[in-house]
């Protein structure tokens, strides 16, 4: 049987907790704008590619920043989740010089009329 949204669900006798569920995009359910929101998630995907390819390589950041050609610091900006310094194209730079081929998927939004 489905329930109806939002849940209440007690965990202490005098605690209740709203359960809502997610728009699929967590910066828009932060209350970003949607466009500003849709930005982020590519800039965060983007981001933890990067994070991943240096810990998969075992890369110390030195040797990271070297691999995409920036500066070390922009590496440890990077590792530290700073997602308001790093576009799109940085990021697919960043990618491309490592040897990823970053592949664009479109599909229409579900709210549009």
């Amino acid at each position: 049987m489905p329930r109806d949204w939002p849940v209440t669900v007690s965990i202490w006798s005098n605690m209740d907790t709203k359960i809502t569920p997610s728009s699929g995009n967590v910066f828009r359910d932060l209350g970003f704008g949607e466009d500003e929101a849709e930005h982020l998630r590519i800039r965060s995907t983007l981001m933890v590619a990067v994070r991943r390819l240096i810990e998969d390589r075992g890369l110390s950041q030195a040797a990271a920043a070297k691999l995409f050609g920036v500066t070390q610091p922009r590496i440890s900006n990077l590792v530290r989740g700073r997602i308001d310094l790093f576009s799109i194209d940085t990021l697919i730079d960043m990618l491309a010089r490592a040897g990823v081929h970053v592949d664009v998927v479109l599909s229409a939004a579900q709210d549009v009329a």
